[in-house]
């Protein structure tokens, strides 16, 4: 028997146990030989009676609530085989099966109607807009409502703004209840660094009806989770759904090592933690929801207590030879046109944020992530750990930012060593930021070396297995080396001459300040041609793509080093309200400018605005 959408809430209310939801949908098609890389969903069409015998399973195991197979039901995932144009028929044939099922038995069983993350990131960290996010989501949840589920379950989303877009088309399309179930990293983080109290109290404020966590961690990592967020908004009603465990791949399956039994001894945990909903996600069965039904059904079940946890632990990082040269220099010296892309450390711990941005740029094409250093003197996380995370995590080279500013020779070169340590090869050396203008004026702003000393410390000494007082330091590094340079300076020969000065301590490649004005840059090439013969180290130019007109005067009237001419802030003026998209095209057209001379770019995304830069990349690729 199929209940109205009132009774969900209603048995919620009067009832003094959770409502046991069921498992693993995917686990199960898994066990029965289809390979993920299929449309699970689809299955709906071409094969619905095993979608039925796994819904049928576990309401003979004691679910309650049957999650309809639609999970990757939507346009995103869905065109993805070609089936962009079904999105209606599978969603609805998804709800008819689960009803279907529901009648076999004498039971009260609710249907709900379920919706997963997009398979796509939003922007800043992708490509798609809210408002694309919505429209899908929307389309979706309408198929499902005018198919006549119970309730709605958005799950294993990691995005809060994504999963803010699905609640929001829910609200939009119908008055059904919602569970609106996040997931975590094994941080108890999102993937972009919000922790569950935050997320619980966003979830609460737009009308959540269910503030839910699943998929994750094992039982530990929910109950922990759960816990959190119930602090946070302890009226509210909450879900809590776990993987059986973290899985390993073993035989082409996927293999999770928590059993049954371990699930039943945590079921009464997640009822006081304040579950009113409970079930399993990835890797969970039938056999799993049985045990949490005995765990529900009888009160004198031995519970493992709130206060235990799972203790992961990874192996370290297997040890290997590096190549000597960097994958930089390689496709500089190569002649490719390489494209970099600056982005900024974290102000606080998390690097969420970060390493999804790092991840779509790498997604997109480009070459190589400059981390900078304490950009405007302002205390962010140091660069050598962000660099680090985004070669191990993404396999994507990062150039490390290397002030001298506010080091002296002992630092420089223990720095030196915790570099090539980590296996960053590539360095960029700078002058920095003077304290005076950043967080702490009142810090230390001292140095030993200047720009050019510390390009020949590193080429005249660590390069050759040398410190610099001559000494041994076990074996040769192998740093390519860049330095900056302005195209546009105050005193052209100051810069001239500063420029000469790197060149000869043996500088490898040279990042310049962003470019506005390309006839400009290319008098300054000429001008060093004509006093020190062709520049013949590869040239990467900076580009800039403006964000919007009071970017562009800000940049214009108080950045040192950057002159926007008029022509380019009337496009941006113009541009209005597309003013952003008129940056991507002014880039564009600077790039194709600066081309004959530059051996590649130094993108500089405004506020973080890395989809932006995609766009360049994009269009220049």
């Amino acid at each position: 028997m199929v209940l109205t959408d009132s009774e969900f809430l209603n048995h919620l209310e009067i009832s003094t146990q959770p409502l046991l939801s069921d498992g693993g949908m995917g686990t199960m098609f898994n066990a029965r030989g289809i390979d993920f890389e299929q449309c699970l969903d689809a299955l709906n069409l071409t094969d619905p009676q095993l979608v039925m015998d796994i819904h049928q399973a576990y309401i003979e195991a004691g679910s309650e609530i049957i999650q309809t197979n639609t999970f990757g039901a939507n346009h995103f995932k869905l065109s993805e085989h070609d089936l962009g144009d079904e999105v209606a028929a599978i969603n609805q044939a998804g709800v008819e099966i689960a009803r279907r099922a529901a009648q076999v038995v004498e039971q009260k069983i609710f249907i709900a109607g379920d919706v997963g993350p997009l398979g796509v990131r939003l922007a800043p960290y992708g490509r798609v807009q809210k408002n694309e996010a919505f429209q899908v989501f929307l389309e979706q949840v309408d198929a499902l409502c005018r198919a006549g589920v119970d309730l709605l379950i958005l799950e294993t989303i990691s995005d809060l703004n994504e999963m803010l877009e699905a609640l929001k088309a829910a609200r939009k399309v119908c008055n059904l209840p919602v569970v609106a179930s996040m997931t975590f990293t094994r941080d108890d983080r999102t993937l972009l660094g919000d922790t569950p109290a935050y997320v619980a109290q966003r979830l609460s404020e737009n009308g959540a009806d269910l503030i839910g966590v699943n998929c994750s961690g094992g039982p530990a990592q929910i109950l922990r989770i759960l816990n959190e967020m119930h602090q946070v908004v302890p009226t509210a009603r909450f879900s809590a759904m776990p993987n059986a465990g973290f899985p390993e791949h073993v035989g082409g399956r996927f293999m999770y090592p928590a059993s049954p039994e371990y699930f039943r001894e945590y079921s009464n945990d997640l009822r006081e933690a304040g579950a009113c909903v409970i079930g399993g996600c990835c890797g969970t069965t039938p056999d799993h929801i049985s045990e949490m039904r005995r765990a529900l059904d009888d009160p004198h079940v031995e519970t493992i207590g709130g206060s235990i946890g799972l203790t992961i632990e990874t192996g370290g990082i297997s040890s290997h030879t590096l190549e000597k040269r960097s994958r930089l220099s390689q496709k500089l010296t190569g002649g490719e046109f390489v494209i970099s892309v600056e982005m900024d450390p974290p102000r606080g711990l998390s690097t969420h944020k970060l390493l999804a941005g790092a991840s779509l740029l790498a997604e997109s094409g480009a070459d190589v992530i400059n981390i900078a250093d304490s950009p405007m003197a302002r205390m962010r996380m140091s660069p050598w750990a962000v660099c680090s995370l985004v070669q191990r995590e993404l396999n994507i080279e990062t150039v490390l930012h290397f002030p001298t500013r506010g080091r002296n020779l002992l630092r420089v070169q223990g720095d030196l060593l915790a570099a090539h340590a980590l296996e960053l090869k590539n360095i960029f050396v700078v002058m920095g930021d003077p304290t005076a203008i950043g967080d702490y004026p009142e810090a230390m702003d001292d140095y030993d070396l200047v720009p050019s000393g510390l390009i020949s410390l590193i080429k005249c000494g660590f390069n050759l297995g040398k410190d610099h007082s001559g000494g041994e330091i076990g074996q040769p590094t192998s740093f390519f080396v860049g330095c900056a340079l302005n195209l546009t300076p105050r005193s052209v020969e100051k810069e001239i001459s500063t420029l000469h000065r790197k060149i000869q301590a043996g500088v490898d490649f040279i990042l310049t300040q962003p470019v506005f004005e390309p006839q400009k840059a290319e008098f300054f090439l000429d001008q060093y041609s004509a006093e020190y013969g062709n520049l013949d180290i590869p040239l990467m130019m900076g580009i800039l793509p403006l964000f919007n007109l009071r970017h562009t005067l800000f940049l214009d009237n108080e950045v040192p080093g950057i002159a926007i001419p008029e022509d380019i802030q009337a496009r941006i003026s113009q541009a209005g309200a597309g003013s952003a998209d008129e940056g991507v095209r002014i880039a564009v057209d600077l790039i194709d400018q600066i081309r004959p001379y530059a051996s590649g770019i130094y993108l500089m995304p405004a506020f973080n605005r890395y989809d932006l830069a995609v766009q360049v990349v994009d269009q220049i690729r």
